[in-house]
């Protein structure tokens, strides 16, 4: 949905909540007394009354906007803002535009949505031929880590380890012309804050975001030797660091694509919060062809789930 066309469509507040409402009665509402689907609506208190039991339950209830105050077009406007962009829009910036005098619900407003992102895209588990690594992003040094010593490399406190996943397709020669020689397509990705590299770690996390039937291409690490017992089949291969990005070319990719987005819009951000941004990521990339369709499907989500974002800024 482009601009203009946002704008005819959602021009007020009541036009926005409208349009929520049909899309919770589309999803279906839920009492969570007593899980009975059937519900009256009462326009009188702008709620839904369970058939059942008469609980009732507000708008804005078990969804995304769990408890929030802010209006319903400020919602609209950062469901477009998200979807109509390749890259990502600042909190600070969208404050900018609404108006709004303080920062924080701002914040928690995109951080909210991005959990949903990632809560969406948690339902699937990636297919095929999966290229596996890890990257390293830069994120703001720990308050419990600021009095010692900077160590250097992967072990830095200013690096967060991150497990990185990529469906990767090998295609025939006739497509790799059309394609800028890429030896491989891409589906679908998964970006994963992990706490260390250990074998365990990475085995936890295989199992939960890769099916069993899968195989993975990977490097030589010692942090994937168990991965054989848990896929298909695992195929490791000493890759030099000069061919890393051919041998494993969409999960490089994704890497250096979501450094650059993260540098270029939000410049440091805090540990605790990286996981959220890579929601966002990973949930465009993975719905990079759906055009105007994303705004809508952001929608769905958003009166799927229950806002489980919890936050403090300092």
């Amino acid at each position: 949905m482009n601009l203009l066309n946002f704008s005819n469509t959602f021009p007020d507040e009541t036009s926005c909540k409208l349009k929520w409402k049909e899309m919770r009665d589309k999803q279906g509402v839920v009492c969570p007394h007593c899980g009975s689907t059937s519900h009256y609506w009462k326009s009188d208190k702008e709620c839904y009354e369970c058939k059942q039991c008469h609980y009732r339950q507000g708008l804005r209830a078990n969804t995304i906007m769990h408890q929030s105050r802010l209006p319903f077009r400020y919602w609209f406007v950062a469901f477009h803002l998200l979807t109509s962009t390749k890259k990502s829009f600042s909190a600070k910036e969208l404050q900018r535009q609404l108006g709004h005098k303080y920062y924080e619900p701002v914040w928690a407003l995109l951080h909210k949505l991005r959990s949903v992102m990632g809560r969406r895209d948690s339902e699937y588990t990636l297919e095929g031929i999966i290229e596996l690594d890890e990257g390293f992003f830069t994120t703001e040094i720990d308050d419990n880590e600021k009095n010692k010593p900077l160590k250097r490399g992967r072990g830095s406190q200013k690096k967060s380890k991150v497990l990185i996943m990529a469906e990767s397709t090998p295609v025939d020669a006739e497509y790799n012309k059309k394609t800028s020689n890429k030896i491989r397509k891409v589906n679908h990705i998964k970006m994963i804050v992990i706490d260390d590299l250990k074998a365990e770690t990475i085995d936890n996390q295989v199992e939960m975001h890769i099916d069993n039937n899968a195989v993975i291409d990977s490097d030589n690490s010692t942090s994937y030797t168990n991965l054989s017992k848990l896929i298909a089949e695992h195929r490791p291969k000493v890759i030099p660091n000069e061919l890393i990005g051919k041998a494993l070319p969409w999960v490089h990719i994704a890497i250096s694509n979501a450094k650059r987005i993260l540098l270029d819009i939000f410049h440091d951000i805090k540990p605790e919060y990286l996981q959220n941004y890579l929601y966002e990521f990973c949930y465009k990339f993975n719905r990079r062809y759906f055009g105007e369709w994303q705004f809508e499907r952001l929608l769905v989500a958003s009166v799927s789930y229950k806002n489980q974002f919890r936050y403090h800024i300092r």
